[in-house]
């Protein structure tokens, strides 16, 4: 009889996952496999770190236990199972020399990819196996489906392939073939992916969590994700198409020669996919080529730039620890793209404050928006030492540049003194025509467009600010515009004495907040009629009587020209007041004095 054949695979073995193709394929007969409790323990303790490849060599356990029943394959499991200290030097081979003994127990022949596991193994004279997969050498599937003008290409289960062609601003979709993607086919490409990102000098892996990983390899930059992250196994390629210089954008002379000769805060804005990166990464190789020391912040890090460039990742994930050790480094500049989170504006802000010249790219529809990202997650009166310049890129081409200064000043549209502020300015750079305030308007941040359109800056708050504050009186308020910096609100009959305050304290308060004068007037005219009323005083109220047909009609009651409340007409067209209320003791008094009146609308 054929002797049986025992082997032992090690964690890089499982990873790869060819074993149990191997046993579904026949071509592991007579043969007695022996798994490492180590090898399991080790596998489960990264996928409890979410790392992907604890996933992928859990399933390759299940596959073989599946395919070892249907062709005679025994597998067993034996060992000590690794303590805690043991699994966290596993990065220091203590896991790899537990399966090596494992080996040398059961004499059997040890299966690896590790080349040092091989290595280690043969100089122990264990029986080794070694598998080798000289993915270098292989050609990236991947690139099959990218042309020369090819952004992106977009791989998923079902769906045939597509790709996005075409320089930034002129991207059209096109459909790669007629055939839909197989789950075999992505999977066969998505391996190749992971072990050449193990073994390429130019390959990261920027992101790993269960579900979804982020993939740096050469100039591609690689999203995968993976149910139930996705509803489907999906793969998304994408990679610059033009690596330009600065000279193709045509930057202002003057700027140019400002930002190489001081230390500034650029932001580069524009919407997805408008080649702002490109231009990052030009001004990175400018900025490099006349002696400045340059640094990137990128994750992933997918900027083509010169070798003189150091591109950094998030040190344990957090920016802020890169940036402290970024000012050990002391660059000229550093270009962070992109910035997305609260965390990324406050340290691109630390460092721009700290005298690093920074370079930003950030996500937005206009230039102004992009400084508007800017505002809550700093003070306003920081932004303008934060960001000196704005350069907006659309379609590959700087469409505009905006310079942004701070002076205390009455806003455009505001005349009356009192109402100066300190007055965020964004002027176009060539023309130094002003074009944007920022400022603080009451208790809001506002940005206001100057010279733009024909309502004043008041007229444009009016029905924000203004309104905000009159509906804590009535609901639905209506305001006049007299002129740039009065107004006329008026309000319900009822809601004036309260709007006006005591001794117009409330109108006062509020004029102050707003920043504008303010008339107030009732809301409807017509309830100036007077209606003629008797009093009537039962046990703890009385009764203001009117005629029977005002029943159900609304009234309003005044004490000479002071307006007291209104009140809807009962039944027998009386009005019920308690005596000891406020309102009842006002009513007396105006009684008594012969100052009430009662007006009603249309009588």
């Amino acid at each position: 009889m054929e002797k049986i054949k025992t082997l032992v695979p090690d964690t890089s073995i499982l990873i790869h996952g060819e074993l149990s193709d191997m046993i579904k394929a026949g071509k592991m007969n007579n043969v007695r496999l022996i798994i490492p409790r180590a090898v399991v323990d080790e596998l489960q303790a990264q996928a409890s770190r979410g790392k992907e490849i604890g996933f992928q060599g859990l399933e390759e356990i299940k596959k073989i236990r599946e395919h070892a029943k249907a062709h005679s394959v025994k597998v067993e499991f034996t060992g000590n199972r690794p303590t805690m200290e043991e699994i966290q030097l596993a990065k220091k081979g203590r896991i790899d020399a537990i399966i090596r003994d494992v080996a040398a127990k059961y004499d059997a022949t040890l299966m690896t990819a590790d080349y040092v596991q091989a290595l280690v193994g043969e100089a122990e004279g264990v029986d080794i196996q070694h598998v080798k997969y000289d993915v270098k050498k292989e050609a990236l599937i991947l690139e099959k489906f990218f042309t020369p003008d090819t952004q992106s290409v977009h791989l998923k289960v079902g769906i045939i392939p597509y790709a996005k062609r075409g320089r930034p601003g002129e991207v059209k979709l096109h459909v790669l073939g007629e055939e839909r993607m197989e789950e075999n086919e992505l999977k066969k490409i998505i391996d190749q992916i992971e072990s050449k990102v193990r073994v390429q000098e130019d390959g990261f892996t920027e992101m790993n969590k269960h579900g979804a990983m982020v993939i740096q390899l050469g100039k591609y930059r690689i999203a995968i994700t993976r149910p139930p992250f996705s509803d489907r196994l999906e793969v998304t390629a994408v990679r610059p198409v033009t690596k330009c210089t600065l000279a193709d954008y045509n930057l202002h002379k003057e700027l140019e020669d400002k930002i190489v000769t001081g230390s500034y805060g650029v932001l580069i804005a524009g919407p997805p996919g408008s080649g702002k990166s490109t231009f990052a990464a030009s001004i990175a190789d400018f900025l490099s080529s006349k002696g400045k020391v340059v640094k990137t912040f990128e994750q992933p890090r997918d900027l083509q730039v010169g070798p003189e460039v150091t591109q950094y990742a998030p040190l344990e994930g957090d920016w802020e620890k890169t940036s402290e050790i970024l000012l050990l480094v002391r660059p000229d500049y550093t270009i962070f793209d992109e910035i997305r989170k609260t965390k990324d504006f406050r340290v691109f802000a630390d460092m721009r404050l700290a005298g690093v010249g920074m370079i930003g790219v950030v996500h937005s529809t206009n230039p102004v928006s992009a400084i508007q990202r800017f505002i809550g997650r700093l003070e306003l009166g920081t932004i303008p030492h934060v960001i000196d310049t704005v350069i907006y890129i659309s379609a590959g081409k700087i469409l505009k540049t905006y310079e942004i200064r701070m002076i205390v000043k009455v806003p455009s549209g505001m005349k009356e003194a009192d109402l100066a502020r300190p007055v965020v300015e964004v002027r176009d750079y060539e023309t130094k025509r002003l074009e944007y305030e920022i400022y603080t308007y009451g208790e809001e941040n506002v940005v206001m467009p100057v010279g733009k359109h024909e309502k004043s800056p008041v007229k444009e708050l009016a029905k924000g600010r203004i309104l905000q504050e009159l509906r804590n009186w009535d609901p639905h308020p209506e305001i006049e515009f007299e002129s740039e910096d009065r107004v006329t609100v008026k309000v319900r009959n009822d809601a004036i004495a309260s709007l006006i305050g005591k001794k117009g304290s409330n109108i006062e308060a509020l004029e102050k907040r707003l920043g504008v004068h303010i008339s107030v007037e009732p809301k409807e005219k017509t309830l100036k009629r007077s209606v003629p009323f008797g009093f009537e005083e039962i046990g703890s109220h009385f009764d203001l009587k009117v005629n029977h047909a005002l029943t159900g009609e609304q009234l309003d009651i005044y004490s000479g020209e002071d307006f007291l409340f209104s009140a809807m007409v009962g039944k027998g067209g009386r009005i019920r007041v308690k005596k000891k209320s406020s309102l009842g003791k006002a009513v007396l008094q105006a009684i008594a004095s012969n100052r009430l009146k009662i007006f009603g609308k249309g009588y």
